[in-house]
């Protein structure tokens, strides 16, 4: 089963700064790709509308702005005590 899985869905090795937002974010991005080639192809193929690919990749990408938003992609890091001196 995981055969056809890795087939189906395979993942890209992230090379990027290595934080969990990070690799999240990279997950859902491409999982977002993913899921666009499969209704490109549908469109191009006659199975999907137009009208309906446009909806669900409308759909897909408002998925993935949530997601960055809530995992604070881009946002400035909340403040830490590093640099501080103990006394």
């Amino acid at each position: 089963m995981t055969d056809k899985d890795e087939f189906l869905y395979p993942r890209s090795r992230y090379y990027g700064q290595v934080k969990p937002e990070n690799l999240i974010f990279n997950a859902n991005l491409q999982k977002f790709a993913q899921q666009i080639g499969y209704i490109v192809s549908l469109q191009t193929g006659g199975k999907l509308s137009p009208e309906e690919a446009y909806q669900q990749i409308e759909a897909l990408w408002q998925q993935l702005k949530l997601s960055k938003k809530q995992l604070r992609i881009g946002k400035n890091p909340l403040p830490t005590d590093e640099g501080r001196q103990e006394d």
